[in-house]
């Protein structure tokens, strides 16, 4: 791209909350993408985007100019509809493993590009490397080669996807920028679009674990991603879901794989398995392999209960280069921590409101997830929950169990647990795991 502009009029022109053309952003990212803009005016763009908000075409603009920034995979040469799902993040989130089993054994391609746990929030790459042997770096050849010969892939983003992407995010995770909606929105989009997928399924968190906590502003990030996505010509159907308690019982990173092997033994958290069918069966619906949502769902249960979709993970495993033997029933766990520690009710009474990001941050604590991209994780720090909202407990009865190695936080994490869950005397239904439904159409509760 010819150097046809001059990047402080572009800046200032933000500065002054005018609108930027398509042409202008993109000569923005490739400059920068090229080493020909340096961090410091790109950071001034940054924040005249975050403090005088990017439009509907700048950030579908920006969504492209990611998206060209790198390889656009092309898997036309695989049959079929090819369908991912993304989840916005929050405490024991780990459908992803879950859901590529199951629609990839209903036939639907899954091309699934993942990322690590940053804060709170933990990571599809980071769980899926606790299995011994597990390798998520892979070439964009190779992973085409197990999408084609096994139905679904998962890998970390390569050098060749978004790498504008890449470079953009680390400077706005140091400029203060993250927390914008279309930054947000093109950064996952111009990944997701970039992976060769037909159809996408979102899973946008909402609540106390989440990155966007009201539910305005999860449905407006739900509504920019769906936009973007129809823009683009890709199916795209977002639900807002609840992260008002961790979904599921286990959070960390071998502990939340050892759910999943429950959960495709069909024995998993009732909570976990409802969030999983509903994404799976989306994902079997757009990828023409149910003609109703309805259907996907069921198709989706089927493939638990017939122990197609533990038969496809295990595949997966072996493909990925993993020791699936791990994962099988009665097999020894390959981490261990040297600490396990129980914290119990102080009186009688039902779990009431979780500090679910309180939650998240103490299993970083612990050891299980990281403040910094480079802090390394432990597979087995993390705690299991064994009491969710509206459950009735009793005085020194176990709440939950966390593992770890690192003894000179075991005092500290069980003073932060204690405060983070409340026991009421009241008791209060749980959280409606789904509230709404995203489409093309516009927002509907559901």
């Amino acid at each position: 791209m010819t150097n046809q502009f001059d990047a402080v009029t572009l800046i200032r022109k933000k500065r002054e909350a005018q609108e930027l053309s398509s042409e202008e952003i993109g000569w923005l990212i490739d400059q920068y993408t090229h080493g020909d803009l340096p961090d410091y005016q790109m950071s001034a763009f940054l924040m005249a985007g975050f403090l005088h908000r990017l439009s509907e075409v700048e950030t579908s603009a920006l969504t492209e100019a990611m998206l060209h920034s790198g390889v656009v995979v092309n898997l036309d040469m695989i049959p079929g509809r090819k369908v991912d799902k993304h989840s916005t993040g929050g405490v024991g989130d780990k459908t992803s493993l879950l859901l590529a089993p199951i629609a990839a054994a209903c036939g639907v391609p899954v091309p699934m590009i993942s990322g690590r746990g940053l804060g709170h929030t933990g990571g599809t790459l980071d769980k899926l490397e606790s299995i011994p042997g597990f390798q998520v770096n892979v070439t964009l050849d190779r992973y085409q080669e197990i999408l084609a010969s096994h139905g679904a892939v998962l890998i970390g983003q390569t050098k060749e996807i978004a790498p504008a992407d890449k470079k953009i995010y680390a400077l706005r995770d140091v400029t203060a920028t993250v927390e914008s909606i279309p930054f947000v929105a093109s950064s996952i989009m111009s990944k997701k679009l970039a992976e060769g997928i037909d159809a996408l399924v979102l899973d946008v968190k909402v609540g106390s674990g989440a990155f966007l906590k009201p539910v305005d502003q999860a449905l407006e990030l739900a509504q920019t991603l769906v936009g973007i996505g129809e823009r683009f010509g890709k199916k795209t159907i977002a639900y807002l879901t609840d992260m008002n308690q961790p979904l599921g019982h286990a959070v960390g990173n071998w502990l939340e794989v050892e759910e999943v092997m429950d959960c495709l033994r069909g024995e998993g958290p009732a909570d976990l398995l409802e969030v999983s069918h509903l994404l799976a069966g989306t994902m079997i619906w757009l990828g023409d392999k149910a003609s109703t949502l309805e259907e996907g769902i069921e198709k989706s249960k089927e493939a638990v209960f017939t122990g197609k979709a533990l038969e496809k993970w295990l595949e997966l495993v072996e493909a990925h280069g993993g020791d699936s033997a791990v994962l099988q029933s009665g097999s020894d766990s390959p981490h261990h921590a040297a600490y396990e520690i129980k914290v119990h009710a102080d009186r009688d009474g039902f779990i009431g409101p979780m500090d679910t990001f309180e939650l998240g941050m103490i299993s970083v604590l612990l050891g299980a997830g990281r403040q910094k991209k480079e802090d390394p994780v432990d597979p087995a720090a993390g705690f299991i929950l064994h009491k969710k909202i509206g459950d009735p407990v009793q005085l020194n009865e176990p709440i939950l169990t966390f593992y770890t190695d690192r003894e000179s936080m075991i005092e500290r994490a069980k003073t932060r647990f204690v405060n983070a869950i409340q026991i009421v005397s009241d008791r209060s239904s749980p959280p409606k795991l789904v509230t709404y439904v995203v489409d093309a159409e516009g927002v509907r509760p559901f």
